[in-house]
């Protein structure tokens, strides 16, 4: 496929990011030699966030797997030997036989995640090989499952306000979301509208690079999101801010909140958040009164044990205030909910054997110690497009489970990760410009194409051709199977959706990328006239698709109820505790007493990028922020290699001693390699759940910090 001269290619960024950039790969002779962002695209404005304006280097890097290997030493030892890929594919059939033979296919489990958003190449690439064989299903819950459950339990699936329409808004809330750092081209439309006089609220746990380019930056103790938008609520209504007219015609069980709001004043959720409570009065003052007022809710707001009722309660506040009225009011998570991808094509969800078992990701380590006893235990692994033994919680007991020698691991991965250093088998994989997707977006309006453009290096294979030929292997013929990449977006798009009027797959590959047909940004007011897609038709403050709701809806009520493990969920917002803290678990905080917050690096992207020597330059090594204060009570002075540990690990890093972090709290950010560090933030992260959806709890964890 190599081209003579210079050529400009289609992309689109593929990373783990709301933001999905339009790019435009630049090659010559055969090889990529630039990345640059399409100038074209109405959001990402031509413009790429630190992590990706080299691009090429990342593939063309010196440490780039480009052949299959096989252990050759102890497992964990990093020792390989090359071998041909039919003899790799051989050796995993064969092993997967005999397990299977031997246990049932259930011994064999999938894991990935978004290493790849394409719909090809992506998240859910293996789901149809894996349910054809009758696999353990796993399920993925890293970000977004909590948000995703409260807001479908307030609103049911509408995309919300489109993300352009922000720069309309009069006043704007970013809620635990460090724009800068994680949605930079959303960012850029929330400065547009504070040039234009908008007022930049940021509600978050640490001065962040957004909070401080705020106008108004609020921090809470973390986990405690939730007694603030309590207050909010409560402010809301005893001060009559409230558009009566819009909650009468577009709302159900107005009078249940506010019953339960009547006791959360500001006086009580600041003894809670440490927020003022005159702060809060004039947070709920400003916001219903400057309209459009609109609210952006970061993933992280999910991750502590009340996370989902937390966005339940934040939900509530534009629906309070009317801002749903306006273009550029409202509220937005992920607009993903009215985009026209067939998950059900690409997964096959009906190839799952009756009575297969499902299990959690974030609760590896203890699924494969035994912790979580399985019948049969697990077996097998392939892991592609995630890196668990640095994103996942209690990395230590994962390192111990891909340790047992009667687990037989398949890593695809680009690089000898910290997860790949395990693997029997590792393979490997081809990247961005390498492979012909449309990359899924979890943050804007618009479908963007990514063309091949360049020949893998190596033996390099795309994660869809690593499954036809595993699909080969195992003597699966289902043609849904071996469908080729262009085949794939054929039938992983709704092209004849609503959505999609007006362009079809030749268009997207022509332009790069296409607005959705939803109604569009400078006029889009989806519920100025309520129209909200839940069972009642309007937004639920009592949610009739919670188990034991009071609105009747057998098939909503029975899913949530599945999603919860068979657990009821409570139907009206409320504020959950968190579940370590001084508070809940004065016992654990006498012996870790400082909360620990591991938001997004700045320049990784998860681990991506955080063996490459720029990046980390540009990042820094790994580091801890303290406040002075308690840096002051445990003798740690500016630059000390200082230990952060508590019952489930421990990690080192470089203590910064600042103001960015209030006394009680200490920040550490994620993406670090275990093999070039020691340790890494999720090593003292709990694998428990948030109240909705399997969430993860990684802000809702105990430690102490003491010098190394």
């Amino acid at each position: 496929m190599a081209t003579v001269g210079k050529s400009i290619h289609k992309g689109g960024c593929p990373h783990d990011c709301p933001d999905t950039c339009a790019m435009l790969f630049e090659v010559e002779n055969g090889r990529l030699t630039g990345v640059r962002g399409n100038p074209e695209h109405p959001m990402t404005r031509g413009g790429l966030c630190v992590k990706l304006k080299d691009y090429e280097k990342r593939h063309y890097h010196p440490d780039r797997l480009l052949q299959p290997l096989r252990r050759s030493g102890p497992k964990g030892s990093g020792q390989f030997t090359p071998v041909s890929w039919d003899e790799a594919l051989d050796t995993i059939a064969a092993r997967w036989r005999d397990i299977i033979a031997a246990h049932g296919p259930q011994a064999i489990a999938p894991y990935s995640y978004l290493g790849h958003q394409g719909l090809v190449h992506g998240l859910n690439g293996g789901d149809a090989f894996f349910n054809r064989m009758g696999a353990t299903v796993m399920e993925r819950t890293f970000c977004g499952e909590g948000s995703a459950t409260a807001w479908l339990m307030t609103y049911g699936p509408s995309g919300g306000m489109d993300p352009e329409s922000f720069k309309h808004s009069k006043y704007i809330v970013i809620w635990a979301c460090n724009s800068v750092s994680t949605n930079l081209h959303h960012w850029h439309i929330v400065k547009d509208a504070q040039k234009a006089g908008a007022k930049v609220v940021v509600i978050d746990a640490y001065a962040s690079r957004t909070a401080k380019a705020a106008d108004w930056h609020l921090a809470p103790r973390p986990g405690t999101d939730g007694a603030l938008a309590m207050a909010l609520i409560h402010t809301l209504i005893e001060e009559d801010l409230i558009d009566r007219e819009y909650v009468e015609a577009h709302t159900v069980g107005f009078d249940v909140l506010a019953a339960r709001a009547a006791a959360r004043s500001p006086e009580w959720a600041e003894g809670i958040t440490g927020i003022p409570a005159a702060d809060i009065r004039q947070l709920a003052r400003e916001y219903a009164r400057t309209q459009p007022a609109a609210l952006r809710i970061g993933v992280a707001l999910e991750r502590h044990a009340g996370g989902g009722q937390t966005i339940r309660a934040v939900c509530c506040l534009p629906a309070l205030t009317g801002a749903w009225r306006h273009v550029g009011g409202g509220i937005l998570a992920m607009p993903v909910w009215e985009h026209p991808y067939r998950f059900d094509v690409m997964c096959k969800p009906e190839w799952i054997p009756p009575g297969t078992r499902a299990v959690n990701n974030l609760q590896l380590g203890r699924l494969l110690t035994g912790e979580i006893p399985l019948d049969p235990p697990i077996l097998s692994m392939m892991c592609w497009n995630s890196n668990p033994v640095t994103q996942a919680p209690e990395g230590d007991k994962i390192v111990a489970g891909l340790a047992r020698e009667d687990l037989f691991l398949v890593v695809a991965d680009h690089f000898l990760s910290d997860t790949a250093l395990w693997a029997d088998i590792v393979l490997p994989a081809a990247m961005g410009a390498e492979m012909e997707d449309i990359i899924l977006s979890w943050g804007h309006n618009y479908l963007t194409y990514n063309e091949r453009c360049v020949e893998p290096p190596g033996e390099a294979l795309s994660n869809r051709e690593i499954f036809r030929r595993l699909a080969a292997r195992m003597g699966y013929d289902e043609p849904e199977l071996h469908w080729s990449d262009a085949e794939c977006l054929e039938h992983f798009v709704d092209w004849n959706a609503p959505a999609c009027a007006g362009f079809d797959l030749a268009t997207l590959r022509e332009q790069g990328f296409v607005p959705l047909a939803l109604g569009g940004a400078d006029h889009r007011a989806p519920h100025r006239e309520g129209n909200f897609p839940t069972p009642s038709g309007k937004c639920e403050f009592v949610s009739s698709i919670a188990a034991g709701g009071n609105f009747v809806a057998p098939p909503f009520r029975q899913m949530y109820a599945d999603m919860q493990g068979g657990e009821p969920l409570d139907a009206v917002p409320d504020y959950v505790p968190p579940r370590e803290s001084a508070v809940s678990n004065p016992e654990l905080a006498a012996r870790y007493p400082l909360s620990i917050v591991s938001p997004k690096s700045h320049g990784f992207l998860n681990s991506c990028y955080a063996n490459m020597s720029d990046k980390i330059r540009g990042q820094g090594e790994q580091f801890v922020l303290i406040n002075p204060a308690d840096a002051a009570k445990r003798g740690i002075a500016e630059g000390d290699v200082v230990r952060v540990f508590n019952e489930r690990g421990a990690f080192e890093g470089a203590a910064k001693l600042t103001g960015d972090v209030n006394p009680g709290v200490v920040v550490a950010t994620l993406g670090y390699w275990r093999q070039l560090n020691r340790g890494t933030v999720n090593v003292v992260s709990a694998a428990e759940f948030v109240d909705m959806g399997h969430a993860p709890t990684f802000s809702d964890n105990l430690v102490e910090v003491a010098r190394a």
